[in-house]
């Protein structure tokens, strides 16, 4: 009597597992190719200074996927502090191409410090240095968040050179030139 019980049973378990559609394993999404302008591919580490204005003075850091530049100075004798916080530019190498952004703080007329993003892209690395492409201007409200309203940024391409500018170059005060935007977004 068991054996007829289990050969119902293992019919029963056949039957069940034949009416069960067979799975097959999704296959993993194949991850895109990072696409990014000829010569970022290569390592970007290094020290560099703005073409217009050579006080400004990035270092960079770059792990192969990140590049992580630091404004280190833009006054003569003085660390870079922007508006009152530290400014720096993080771009990764993706499958949309070498894009992050620029990260700087400032405050609110209240007094009140904000982190603001600018869109920042490499267009094109090569052995003088980097062009970078960026928004100019951010607006933001009294709470620190994106304003709901106004005109889009404005972008323009920024030059970095590779290396530390020669010394009749470099000005006592990285202020913008006139005529010029050089060195860090502005808020707005």
């Amino acid at each position: 009597m068991s054996r007829k019980i289990l050969m119902i049973a293992a019919g029963g378990l056949t039957a069940t597992l034949m009416a069960c559609p067979a799975r097959t394993p999704t296959p993993p999404e194949t991850p895109r190719p990072v696409r990014v302008p000829k010569g970022c591919e290569k390592n970007q580490a290094g020290e560099y200074h703005h073409a217009e204005n050579p006080a400004f003075r990035y270092r960079g850091e770059d792990d192969g996927g990140t590049l992580t530049l630091a404004v280190v100075r833009a006054r003569e004798g003085e660390q870079a502090q922007g508006d009152g916080g530290t400014v720096s530019l993080v771009l990764q190498r993706t499958p949309d191409g070498f894009v992050g952004e620029t990260r700087a703080t400032t405050f609110t007329p209240a007094g009140t410090a904000c982190p603001v993003r600018f869109p920042t892209q490499a267009t094109a690395c090569d052995d003088q240095g980097l062009t970078l492409r960026s928004a100019t201007t951010a607006a933001i409200d009294e709470n620190c968040r994106p304003a709901s309203s106004g005109p889009q940024p404005a972008w323009k391409e920024q030059r970095l050179l590779r290396g530390v500018p020669d010394a009749g170059t470099v000005g006592a005060d990285a202020g913008t030139p006139p005529g010029a935007d050089a060195g860090t977004p502005t808020v707005k």
